[in-house]
């Protein structure tokens, strides 16, 4: 049997992986890395006096007001909350989470401590926010998102025993490599792939699967050891190799990919101290020019073709009119409040479905650091109803930390009150590291969904997952200008549920404008 190249690079990818496609097409020369791009954002000057208001004080709000600020715009930021950064939210000691039904939950939180409860990493590729903290100065630090000590575990596997990653990882690696290497040396090939091909190929196998000199996987040091090495003629052990069909049984490689995703990959950065560093570095930037404790109550056209939006400040009405208005609030809260927005544009907020995303957060003794050598990175559980545990990697070594068991989509939780979702965060942590979810403290659960002012975390869906629906039809309504109105916020980007996203939508919003300001200046005599 013959196999073309390309077919034999997604037969890799199936089996192995993306990480293991990706290597087998550097080992054969077809693979480029491209060049890292960065946005620059420039107008021209603003018309005497022109004046936009800007409908949230999220990262797209703030955004939109920093930039057009520079080129001279008159901006307005109302802001419902009494604090900036909408979903960029850090919860510590002395918070009050509050509910759309009416439960309350206090953080108690011991000082120091702190919970990122809605973004809480920069992917390095993010040019736009990485840029934004370096103009506002705002520290960054190395966020680990990924730990070869971190766990994965099945409750219908090795008997529901959590793997360590690089156990895992390389035993799987090794398996794979041990397929293809016969694969190839069958002759299986060796009409597509030349002798120097062939050659390349069965090295590369050999260092990337640390197959021994007749291809076959005994185990590598790589997945750890079941004796470390000592002094004198204390020799090091291998584990045993976990059986490439348990491995296949336990579906693990549904996350050993999970640092393969572009937005996922080494190295990825977090502010000192909470990312709520960030949008509170926009406020002080902008001062007087956000207006908190300001729910919007009306958005209307007014006589001279601009906005005129109702708000209120302590229960009493106010208006302000501007030649132009971003509408940076999360579609959830934009289809409440009455409006002019174009038939069309109504229909597609109305139309656009969120999801609720959800976070679990205690604080605790660092067991994980002491006890499993785990220092950042996230575990992962196949069959239970907590998915993600997230370990903290800011005050590495330190005697507590705040550890998230919990992290994904509302519906994947028991049914129950606050109470029975802590149980299944806690029971969580005891699969993963029995006898320490005795040690959790303090919890904080936020629901998205439930956030007054957010009601949803973002579209709902993702790649293959019915968020090309929104790209195809909602979307294309809502990223046309509806002057003097103009969407901005990540669900006008193609990055949704990412800060970068949100900034990019502020760059397009006020390039409109600037376009728009620039038809209506009067031509030079």
């Amino acid at each position: 049997m013959s196999i073309s190249r390309r077919a034999f690079l997604r037969n890799v990818g199936r089996a192995g992986g993306y990480g293991a496609a990706f290597a087998s097409m550097h080992a054969l020369g077809l693979l480029a890395t491209p060049p890292a791009a960065a946005e620059e954002v420039a107008f021209d000057p603003a018309p005497p006096g022109t004046r936009v208001v800007i409908l949230g004080a999220g990262i797209a709000g703030m955004v939109a007001a920093y930039e057009l600020g520079k080129a001279g715009y008159r901006c307005t930021v109302l802001e419902a909350r009494d604090r900036p950064g909408g979903r960029n939210w850090t919860l510590r000691g002395g918070d009050t989470v509050k509910f759309t039904d009416g439960v309350q939950q206090k953080c108690t939180f011991s000082k120091g401590q702190y919970f990122n409860a809605g973004p809480a990493r920069l992917p390095s590729i993010h040019h736009n926010m990485l840029r934004y903290c370096r103009e506002l100065k705002v520290p960054l630090e190395v966020e680990v998102n990924t730990s070869r000590s971190s766990l994965l575990q099945n409750s219908a596997a090795f008997g529901g025993r959590a793997i360590e990653q690089r156990e895992v990882i390389n035993d799987t690696r090794g398996h794979v490599s041990e397929l293809l290497g016969k694969c190839v040396n069958q002759g299986a090939l060796d009409k597509q792939l030349d002798k120097d091909d062939h050659d390349r190929m069965i090295e590369f196998l050999k260092t990337y699967g640390d197959l021994d000199g007749d291809l076959q996987y005994k185990g590598s040091e790589r997945a750890g050891l079941k004796k470390p090495p000592g002094a004198g003629s204390d020799v090091a052990e291998l584990r045993d190799p976990l059986p490439m069909g348990n491995l296949l049984s336990a579906q693990f490689w549904r996350r050993m990919q999970f640092e393969e995703m572009l937005d996922m990959q080494a190295t990825m950065m977090q502010p000192v101290g909470g990312m709520d560093r960030i949008a509170y570095a926009f406020a002080k930037h902008l001062g007087p020019v956000i207006h908190y404790n300001s729910p919007i109550k009306e958005i209307r056209r007014n006589a001279k073709g601009g906005a005129r939006i109702v708000y209120t400040v302590g229960g009493r009405p106010h208006e302000l009119e501007a030649e132009y208005c971003i509408c940076a609030l999360p579609l959830t809260m934009l289809r409440t409040i009455p409006n002019d927005l174009a038939p069309e544009m109504q229909q597609a907020i109305a139309g656009t479905d969120y999801d609720s995303f959800y976070k679990i957060a205690w604080e605790s003794p660092r067991f994980w650091e002491t006890d499993f050598n785990i220092y950042g990175g996230l575990s992962f559980l196949m069959n239970d109803p907590i998915g993600i545990v997230w370990y903290p990697s800011a005050e590495l070594f330190s005697a507590r930390g705040v550890i998230i068991a919990g992290y994904g989509a509302d519906r994947e939780l028991p049914d129950g009150d606050l109470a029975v979702k802590l149980d299944a965060s806690r029971a969580a942590i005891g699969r993963l590291h029995p006898g320490h979810e005795a040690k959790l403290e303090k919890p904080v659960y936020v629901s998205w969904g439930h956030i007054p002012y957010n009601e949803g975390s973002w579209v709902a869906g993702g790649p293959n997952r019915g968020r090309e629906t929104y790209y195809q039809s909602g979307y294309r309504e809502l990223i046309k200008p509806d002057l003097p109105f103009i969407m901005a916020g990540d669900h006008t980007s193609h990055v949704i549920g990412w800060q970068e996203g949100a900034a990019l939508s502020a760059h397009r919003a006020a390039k409109v404008i600037a376009e728009a300001a620039a038809a209506r200046r009067p031509a030079r005599p």
